[in-house]
């Protein structure tokens, strides 16, 4: 497997010249300047992140990774019960979900990977499996992970983004599962950005007010004994992070390195992203926010990472889903810069001049 050190060394800014390409093409497309709104300057944007004036994609995979977390086998941070992280998992394998549907919509082929499910789903050949433990531990009271681990889930998720790159042309989309990971995205978003656990906390499986206090009072009790340090990715991850967010920051970081664009879904994604982002700073060039989620502490993250949504559903299922109805308007900014007539080409007056 590529070493850490090596994926970040492969991470370059978005190409300068492709996007002046690009944006030189925009304003000679059979259009008003800007009549196509955010879908141009995402054009721009793809062209950078592809090294590419014109850029297509052959194929669309959104990895949602699963994982279960200790947290909310100790205390009561979700409204439904840690089981379902399985249960969901073997819901997913039998393609009733909403992120199999949007997925199926979307034309893109849906990779799950436990990233360490508890109890074991066993081999599966719906299911990759990338587990280094039946999930992390209680960070009220230990560190979610070992180092080590927290180094080696962020390297597989890479290991896996750069994979696919290699098979032509690629979106990637990325999604979760895992009861209790908004808890460990909170106190992610909290860790790497500096605001308070009552603002990176929302509601999640939307727990009632009692609830919510109590995965407020967890996740700033969580911070306050392990004062992780933003500087350091890992560590926080190992702290107080989860191992499908791991995983996902790790498809974030190998998918830069390969110069693909990564379709963000949500806060817990959006938590994953920031440890990308602090590991390799350019990352940020190659993420795409599909949507703004219901879930509070998702604002922090896309204003820490200057990312403006492309979509506002109100949704915070998780799973992808956004990331999976964002990916044909991400195609459909590719496909209108390339496909599109110029006025020259299609004999189009273009707009007048003033004398």
């Amino acid at each position: 497997m590529t070493s850490l050190c090596d994926v970040l060394s492969r991470i370059e800014p978005a190409d300068e010249s492709a996007m002046a390409a690009a944006l030189e093409r925009q304003r000679v497309l059979t259009k008003p300047p800007g009549a196509l709104g955010m879908l141009e300057t995402l054009s721009v944007r793809l062209a950078g992140m592809t090294a590419c004036a014109r850029p297509r994609f052959e194929r669309s995979v959104v990895v949602v990774a699963a994982a279960s977390h200790g947290v909310a086998e100790e205390e009561a941070v979700s409204a439904y019960p840690p089981s379902v992280t399985a249960q969901m998992v073997a819901n997913f394998v039998a393609g009733g979900a909403a992120i199999n549907v949007l997925a199926r919509l979307a034309g893109a082929e849906l990779l799950l990977v436990d990233a360490g499910v508890s109890p074991d789903p066993g081999p599966n050949p719906g299911i990759r499996r990338e587990r280094l433990a039946p999930g992390t531990r209680s960070f009220l009271r230990e560190p979610a992970m070992p180092h080590e681990h927290a180094e080696r889930i962020v390297e597989a998720g890479a290991a896996l983004a750069m994979d696919l790159a290699r098979e032509g042309p690629l979106l990637l989309a990325v999604g979760e599962m895992g009861i209790g990971n908004t808890t460990a995205a909170a106190a992610i978003t909290a860790a790497m950005t500096g605001c308070s656990a009552g603002e990176a906390t929302g509601r999640g499986t939307m727990v009632d007010d009692e609830g919510l206090a109590r995965k407020r009072a967890v996740v700033a009790e969580a911070l306050r004994r392990h004062a992780p340090d933003p500087r350091d990715s890992i560590g926080v991850l190992a702290a107080v992070g989860g191992y499908e967010i791991g995983f996902l920051a790790g498809c974030c970081l190998g998918a830069a390195a390969s110069r693909v664009p990564v379709v963000l879904d949500g806060f817990i994604t959006g938590a994953a992203a920031l440890l990308a982002v602090a590991l390799a700073p350019a990352t940020v060039d190659y993420l795409v926010a599909s949507h703004r989620s219901a879930e509070q502490g998702h604002a922090v993250v896309l204003r820490h990472l200057g990312l403006t949504p492309l979509l506002d559903l109100g949704l915070r299922l998780g799973e992808g889903s956004g990331a999976a109805l964002a990916l044909p308007i991400v195609n459909a900014a590719a496909r209108t810069l390339d496909e599109m007539a110029t006025f020259g080409d299609a004999g189009v007056d273009g707009p007048a001049r003033a004398s």
